[in-house]
């Protein structure tokens, strides 16, 4: 474990950390087209990838979450950039760390690989298990202080995951799944409930646990998850990154509107849940996490 990275686990446990925002509504925002490959950017627009994480630098966030979610090799062969993982993860890490210094911390992103693992799908797990850790070694190449691994639906493959950045050498990994309303309170989307998916990452190694994204899940869905998440995890550190609001359809555009204010005040409430790390996930904004930054310092 690297000084910044111990480091960072001291102040986890001295107090609570604020996330960054969305980084691919800021991309779009920036010009990157519908469906392209944003982890792209890394190289062919470094400088925009920057000012993502220099605005939520301005926020006042702890953490830069590195442009990587679709980093694997998996998902990168989509776009015709399969053998290129090393260079695009540690360029992502690189570009948040110069932007960082000495004021933030950086964790290396890694969403799903994009399939499901056998037998419901045609995922052999140790070459799932490959993909990840050579995604989480390249984003530590680069300089991340930790691993973030979001939006996962599958226990087993976010398990896989976090033992890969484990094996890769990651001293700090934070494991985050995606969950929805269900009839016993929320689930991912293969059926899942908070303490099965918690039960999961733990026994895996994740040092913290947590939610992020989510289908029809309000703010006030978040509250009463965070409530589950906690009393799942126990002593470990939860996180929560919400989207800002439920996303809707306006003039053909998608809209996100939950106000900054309105997100900073269910911040709040989800740190006097039991969470210790905040932020945000789709649609949020450096304005979102600049009211929350505000919140916290009250």
């Amino acid at each position: 474990m690297n000084l910044r990275t111990a480091a960072l686990r001291q102040e986890l446990a001295r107090r609570p950390l604020l996330c960054d925002g969305a980084t691919g509504t800021q991309l779009h925002l920036l010009g990157l087209a519908p469906g392209a490959c944003g982890e792209l950017w890394c190289l062919e627009q470094p400088e925009r990838v920057q000012q993502v994480h220099r605005h939520y630098l301005g926020a006042g966030a702890d953490l830069l979450t590195t442009n990587s979610f679709g980093g694997t090799s998996y998902v990168l062969a989509g776009h015709g950039a399969g053998a290129r993982v090393r260079e695009i993860n540690a360029a992502a890490a690189r570009l948040a760390r110069a932007v960082a210094g000495d004021r933030a911390w950086v964790l290396g992103d890694i969403g799903p690989y994009g399939g499901m693992l056998e037998p419901l799908g045609e995922g052999l797990p140790d070459e799932v298990n490959a993909a990840f850790r050579e995604q989480a070694a390249a984003l530590l190449e680069g300089g991340a202080d930790g691993i973030l691994i979001e939006t996962m639906s599958d226990p087993a493959e976010a398990a896989l995951a976090v033992q890969a950045a484990k094996a890769a050498g990651a001293g700090l990994v934070i494991a985050t799944y995606a969950f929805q309303q269900a009839s016993s309170g929320f689930a991912t989307m293969m059926g899942n409930t908070a303490a099965e998916c918690v039960a999961a990452v733990l026994a895996a190694g994740a040092d913290v646990v947590g939610a992020n994204c989510g289908t029809e899940v309000s703010l006030a869905d978040y509250e009463k998850l965070t409530a589950e998440l906690v009393a799942a995890a126990g002593s470990t550190p939860v996180i929560v990154q919400p989207n800002a609001g439920s996303p809707q359809l306006v003039n053909g555009q998608i809209h996100y509107a939950t106000t900054p204010a309105d997100f900073a005040a269910a911040g709040a409430r989800f740190l006097a849940a039991g969470a210790r790390l905040v932020g945000g996930c789709c649609g949020s904004t450096p304005e979102h996490i600049a009211a929350l930054a505000a919140r916290l310092k009250r």
